[in-house]
């Protein structure tokens, strides 16, 4: 199974009040584990930065100038994260909201929202009443964000690919034993099966527990389990 673990930094919260994505960062898992492909780019908003965005994400005008606008990435991102693949994201109707808006004004598909997988929702359904910040759940498994002085898309996904990864029960819950792949064909654990042993086990009870055994038993009478069964 292919998913992409997804986060971007815009300008401010709503597209529609012109607001536009500053950079994209995406990593690729496979059956639950990172494959070490990631898509990462800052991208020109074609507005000025506003002064609260700059504060939160340290990318200002001067940075961005020189970057391609979305119109010109566009199709290099949905090459990424291919026709199917699942997206993990950290509240995912923000992300995918800019995503759509973007991919819309550059004439490109837009992105069905069933592929998206909210992590903030799966965090508040095991930790009801708990913070479900990506902060909050690095604190929650232990995991390192010390660099996370600002927000950085790139460094946002490989510490929510961490976070989901323990949201579903540890780096490999499946023990990995699946066949990576198109999906076909019986997985491992299916197609293992364990053989008769050639030989059987030397006994480990030595002789004088033995007969400590057998002395033991036959002081518990004739009701003892042992006797019933034996």
């Amino acid at each position: 199974m292919r998913e992409i673990v997804l986060d971007t930094e815009t300008t401010g919260f709503e597209p529609a009040e012109g607001h536009r994505i500053v950079e994209i960062g995406a990593i690729e898992l496979l059956n639950h584990m990172p494959t070490g492909r990631v898509y990462h780019q800052y991208i020109n908003p074609e507005r000025m930065m506003p002064k609260e965005a700059f504060e939160v994400h340290g990318l200002g005008d001067e940075f961005l100038r020189d970057k391609p606008p979305f119109a010109a990435v566009g199709t290099a991102f949905l090459d990424f994260i291919g026709p199917d693949s699942r997206l993990v994201i950290h509240n995912a109707a923000f992300d995918m909201k800019f995503l759509n808006a973007e991919l819309g004004w550059a004439s490109l598909p837009v992105i069905p929202m069933d592929r998206a997988l909210d992590t903030v929702a799966i965090a508040r359904r095991r930790f009801p009443g708990s913070p479900a910040s990506l902060d909050a759940l690095c604190r929650r498994f232990a995991i390192d964000n010390s660099a996370r002085e600002k927000h950085g898309a790139l460094l946002d996904s490989e510490l929510l690919a961490e976070v989901y990864l323990e949201l579903i029960g540890g780096r490999q819950p499946d023990f990995g034993l699946s066949v990576a792949g198109s999906g076909s064909g019986p997985s491992a654990s299916e197609a293992w099966r364990p053989s008769p042993r050639p030989f059987p086990l030397p006994p480990r009870l030595s002789a004088g527990e033995a007969a400590a055994h057998e002395a033991f038993v036959t002081g518990l009478g004739d009701a003892a389990i042992w006797k019933r069964f034996a």
